[in-house]
């Protein structure tokens, strides 16, 4: 059974920096993108972005390009979310997801709240 777990969420100023791990498991996952998405109050979801097992990268919302960065660690089944420079407006649950490409992500987490102060 495929289980993903986030952690690293949590309250922080804006300006302020977080980093979000997901630990996946329960079979290999070297076929499929890791990735992020984040909803906020009121919104649809949106996809961050995702990271190939050969760590090439894919970004969807502009509003995070040069802040965030989506990496992962094939080793240890995990995927990151480096977020920087935080803006009250990425106030949102952010989920990690599995998948084959951002729009048929197969696997997801439960969700872990993301709050930035202004």
């Amino acid at each position: 059974q495929v289980q993903l777990v986030e952690s690293g969420g949590g309250l922080v100023q804006a300006g302020g920096s977080l980093r979000l791990s997901c630990a996946a498991s329960g079979r290999t996952f070297d076929s499929y993108l890791m990735g992020w998405f984040r909803q906020a109050p009121g919104k649809e979801r949106e996809f961050v972005g995702a990271v190939t097992w050969g760590h090439t990268n894919v970004y969807g919302a502009d509003s995070v390009k040069g802040r965030f960065t989506v990496s992962r660690d094939n080793a240890k089944n995990m995927v990151y979310l480096q977020m920087n420079s935080l803006k009250p407006e990425d106030t949102a649950v952010y989920y990690c997801a599995v998948g084959a490409a951002p729009a048929t992500m197969r696997f997801w987490g439960q969700g872990t709240q993301v709050t930035v102060s202004s």
